[in-house]
């Protein structure tokens, strides 16, 4: 049921949103470093190795360039218009192609890089790799402003690795063991809610028996 709703879903959304994306595509070839699309390797299901597709956001170097992988508030890597795909999250659109032709879900566990998930511990690595990754998920919608929690950190590496990877797993744990169908809509629409909402606290109210947000995550 859940992937014949991702299929669904994620062409119905490409369709509608089709004129949309072409302006963009031609906005981001006309700016920055006319690059409209930007393919990452990505951990998916079983382990498997795929191409996440996003708007291309930042200078293409930006992996070898500062905090690397993490992604800073007001990172200077950052282009002028891709800072409002990625407020918007309208850079995360072209996933849906991934999606629909069946590497990730609507919801799911995020999309890993091999080097963030190789520090994962083993548990958590076995429960990942039973799903699809999704465009949206508890992981998600948490760490929706990551970048504010990464910002205030001495040391962003470390506060990221020793901090936000091991409750990230407890939420990803808790998505796969805890995976229905009413979960998955539950998701999708909280996810709609704090995109227009960014501060509400809904998803606590709405799930049951989420892992506790340590003090330092809040």
């Amino acid at each position: 049921m859940q992937r014949l709703f991702d299929i669904f879903l994620s062409f119905a959304a490409l369709l509608i949103l089709s004129p949309l994306l072409i302006v963009i595509s031609l906005i981001l070839k006309l700016s920055g470093e006319h690059e409209i699309f930007y393919r990452q390797p990505r951990i998916g299901k079983n382990g498997k190795l795929f191409h996440v597709l996003k708007f291309a956001t930042m200078l293409k170097n930006s992996p070898n360039i500062g905090a690397g992988e993490i992604t800073l508030k007001n990172d200077p890597r950052v282009l002028p218009f891709g800072k409002f795909l990625r407020k918007s999250k309208i850079n995360e659109f072209p996933q849906l192609w991934n999606i629909l032709v069946g590497e990730m879900s609507i919801v799911g566990p995020r999309p890993m890089v091999p080097d963030t998930f190789a520090k994962y511990d083993n548990t958590a690595k076995s429960f990942l790799k039973t799903l699809r990754p999704g465009l949206t998920g508890i992981g998600s919608i948490i760490f929706r402003d990551e970048e504010r929690l990464l910002e205030n950190s001495n040391d962003a590496r470390d506060f990221y690795d020793n901090h936000i990877i091991p409750f990230k797993s407890k939420l990803e744990i808790w998505y796969v063991k805890n995976q229905s169908f009413t979960l998955y809509i539950k998701c999708i629409i909280i996810t709609a809610w704090v995109v227009i909402f960014p501060n509400s606290s809904l998803h606590l109210n709405f799930l049951d028996d989420l892992p506790e947000t340590p003090e330092n995550l809040k």
